[in-house]
């Protein structure tokens, strides 16, 4: 195989990594859990956890390619003690990384589609009812939401076929720096509407009683949660980033620039959404709604709300298509290691394969939606699998591989985090007592809420 490609600069890598974190569960799940869970307070306790629960892991997973220079396919048998069996998980990180696109290139079809009815008017002058109608009749057309699943899927391919530094850093570079333009001025624009300053009170001031309302628990553990699952931390999507750079700098200064980025996308998407939806009078904890039926009413009613509807679906576009990249890169990468293929032959197969893979989750919501697995539809059985079993039981292996003495240990795990200028990740003992007991139970407890809630 070819001599193994690097990032041109250490900007694409944070907004490489960054771009796989910054997904849909940002800018469309964040907003309207924070709606659901009162504001302010739900905002903060996320904060806490997203340094505390998902910041280390994120380090751990950056260490273990760059030290093993390999995606998740190889890295464990690099650096695993002989004879253990830690690169087992590798199996169950790739059917990670194709099970999370089986359902998030359909969701990211979706982003594509309204952004294209949003420039094309097709919400002017519609009422409530109509604009809720033109989602309905999005996800119950079968052929429409096969159409928009495969242009972002061909979209994601063509950029992984002209290779790392040429495509998809180059790609998601100007994405990434887009994204953040559109959000500042969507921003900008929804802090100027009336009544504005009554939808920033409601999400950035903390008010307990809303937290006592939904239960303390709850919300304490749906911001666990949230913070948790927003790194997309786990199925190696990360690593493989870590495997293409330097040891110029030290690992926890770049997790935290990610771990920043990723926060600041969540934070200014609630910006756009909360001030836009108090000015208008529509309630904003309506649930994943919220993105596809409640903020095209709210840009029906503004000055110039075309555009901005516009703007918006375009970067949410964005934040889908910067996810699916990073992690297509992961499977065409886990696939040349594994079987020798070239960069073409690895697009072209996996492509086939990914596309193929994304047709049932359309067909459960229409010719099969009668099909439930435990109540839940073939989409929501695909993200249960992923989002509350491989992400919480993935970053369990990485977070015990990289601090005991049976896998990579704590020692060789510092040295690598550590290596070159930079923040350096603590070396004291109450953190390493941390690591090794308190936060692998966290991880636990969180995997097993996930199928608590399930039964519930």
């Amino acid at each position: 195989m070819e001599k193994r490609e690097k990032f041109s600069s250490r900007l694409g890598f944070i907004l490489i990594s960054a771009g796989c974190a910054i997904g849909l569960g940002n800018v469309w799940r964040f907003p309207y859990i924070t709606g659901q869970y009162g504001g302010g307070v739900f905002v903060l306790l996320y904060l806490f956890f997203l340094f505390v629960l998902g910041l280390p892991i994120v380090v751990m997973e950056f260490a273990v390619g760059r030290a093993s220079q390999k995606s998740v396919a190889k890295s464990y048998e690099v650096l695993e003690p002989k004879g253990s069996k830690w690169h087992i998980h590798k199996y169950f990180a790739i059917a990670g990384n194709y099970l999370l696109m089986m359902f998030y290139t359909t969701v990211g079809g979706w982003m594509i589609a309204y952004f294209v009815k949003m420039a094309k008017g097709e919400f002017v002058g519609a009422n409530a009812k109509q604009i809720s109608e033109i989602f309905v009749t999005l996800t119950s057309n079968r052929n429409e939401m096969l159409f928009w699943m495969l242009v972002i899927s061909v979209i994601g391919l063509i950029v992984c076929s002209f290779g790392l530094e040429k495509g998809v850093e180059k790609i998601t570079k100007a994405m990434m720096v887009s994204l953040f333009l559109i959000m500042v001025v969507l921003v900008v624009r929804a802090l100027t509407l009336p009544n504005a300053m009554e939808g920033l009170s409601f999400y950035l001031k903390p008010d307990l009683s809303k937290m006592k309302e939904v239960g303390i628990g709850t919300t304490v553990f749906a911001a666990m949660g949230q913070s948790f699952f927003t790194l997309s931390i786990g199925i190696g999507a990360l690593a493989i980033f870590g495997s293409y750079i330097g040891k110029e700098r030290t690992l926890a200064g770049e997790a935290i620039s990610v771990t920043l980025l990723d926060t600041f996308v969540a934070i200014m998407a609630g910006l756009i959404i909360f001030p836009a939806c108090f000015a208008f009078g529509i309630n904003p904890g309506e649930g994943p709604g919220l993105v596809f039926v409640t903020l095209p009413n709210v840009f029906n009613e503004m000055a110039g709300g075309r555009v901005w509807g516009t703007l918006f679906f375009l970067f949410m576009t964005f934040a889908a298509l910067s996810t699916i990249i990073a992690v297509f890169q992961n499977v065409i990468t886990c696939t040349r290691e594994l079987l020798g293929w070239s960069l073409k032959k690895s697009t072209c197969i996996n492509g086939i394969f990914l596309i193929i893979l994304g047709v049932p989750c359309v067909l459960g919501m229409t010719d099969w939606s009668g099909f439930t697995l435990a109540g839940k539809s073939i989409m929501d059985v695909e993200d249960f699998i992923v989002s509350d079993n491989l992400l919480p039981l993935g970053s369990l292996v990485y977070l015990l591989f990289c601090v005991t003495r049976y896998g990579w240990g704590w020692d060789n795990f510092l040295k690598e985090a550590n290596a070159g200028t930079g923040l350096k990740f603590p070396r004291n003992k109450i953190v390493k007592i941390y690591l090794t007991y308190i936060l692998p139970l966290v991880v636990l407890f969180i995997f097993i809420q996930g199928y608590w809630t399930m039964i519930k």
